[in-house]
């Protein structure tokens, strides 16, 4: 059997003060383990938009009518809230479950070995994008579910993703300088294709801002727009898109640009195919709630897919070990030093 160390005061001491680099210098995960870590943080954000939906579209935006508690004397749901109340809480606690998800890609980025300071970095950044965005989700609840401040949540939402993804990204890849893949011109085009997917996701919480769709019975407000003109401007805005990201297949094969590129454009193509397809039966459907939770998720996935178009555009290899930054390699040596125990 192996012994337990023995737990000294200053051992506590420093687990206390640092935890994060007491458990890196014990434990050393697999690039795996990294990435799907940082995988986990991404589908939870996901995850959040599709249960923020649900909240909106079963009208239990406001089962919960206040905040941080769910009613002024209770913390947790109660049965006489019934389902619409069970709906709104469920969703609250879920955001726990995205914290433990961002706190597992920090602890698994920070205890990599050689350390990644970029990496750390960007599981740090969506925590204080959720906590950030909690709060918002607070506000939403105060003010009576105000568009404005609904359309905010979604984008902070939005933001956290974006975050994810790129962090996900980056757990696949080294440290090493960016070697672009292909020229100016292609990427300029993918630049506009961001640009413009980007502008289409802030005009779909306008077209839901002015829906009917408001996330609760009640008189909710909404955004004093023509609900069937910003539908029509978001429907352009998307062919828009899919005319990009077809035009930027094409391109890609003329340039004989590498198989990572036109994978990520392909499939980028096929999900705005479904997306639309989603699009207008629920347009023309009158809206049916699963069809726009259905878009909701498929917006996320559009997005994602955005993303990763644009980072296939340049390969980052891992650095060589005479290469590792100093301040890094150092840091963790004075770590190491001073917690590790003999293995």
């Amino acid at each position: 059997m192996v012994g337990v160390p023995n737990v000294t005061r200053a051992r506590a001491a420093a687990a206390v003060r640092n935890p994060l680099a007491f458990i890196a210098a014990r434990w050393t995960p697999a690039p795996r383990t990294v990435q799907r870590a940082a995988l986990a943080a991404l589908v939870m954000a996901v995850l959040i938009v599709v249960t923020g939906g649900a909240v909106r579209l079963t009208g239990s935006g406001l089962g919960c009518p206040t905040w941080p508690k769910c009613t002024s004397d209770s913390l947790t749901a109660t049965r006489e809230m019934g389902l619409h109340g069970a709906i709104e809480f469920g969703n609250r606690l879920l955001t726990y479950v995205l914290c433990a998800a961002v706190g597992w890609a920090i602890i698994a980025a920070r205890s990599r070995k050689p350390y990644r300071r970029g990496l750390t970095r960007l599981g740090w950044a969506q925590f204080w994008v959720v906590m950030s965005n909690a709060v918002l989700g607070g506000i939403v609840v105060l003010v009576g579910l105000n568009p404005y401040t609904v359309a905010a949540h979604f984008m902070a939402t939005t933001a956290l993703i974006t975050v994810a993804a790129v962090m996900w990204q980056r757990s696949r890849e080294g440290d090493a300088p960016p070697r672009q893949l292909v020229g100016t011109a292609v990427r300029q085009l993918v630049w506009c294709m961001v640009a413009v997917t980007a502008l289409l996701i802030v005009v779909g919480t306008v077209v839901t801002g002015a829906g009917p769709h408001a996330g609760d019975s009640s008189d909710v407000p909404r955004m004093p727009v023509d609900w069937e003109t910003v539908s029509k401007l978001h429907a352009v805005l998307a062919w828009i898109v899919v005319t990009l990201t077809f035009a930027l297949w094409f391109v890609l094969k003329a340039v004989a640009a590498p198989k990572a590129p036109l994978d990520r454009t392909r499939d980028l193509f096929l999900i705005l195919l479904a997306q639309g397809v989603i699009g207008y039966v629920q347009y023309f459907t009158d809206l049916p709630e699963v069809l726009v939770g259905l878009h909701m998720f498929g917006s996320c996935l559009v997005w994602i897919g955005v993303l990763r178009v644009l980072l296939s555009l340049r390969e980052r290899p891992e650095l060589e070990s005479a290469d590792v930054p100093a301040p890094a390699a150092q840091e963790y040596a004075a770590t190491s030093a001073s917690m590790a125990d003999p293995r």
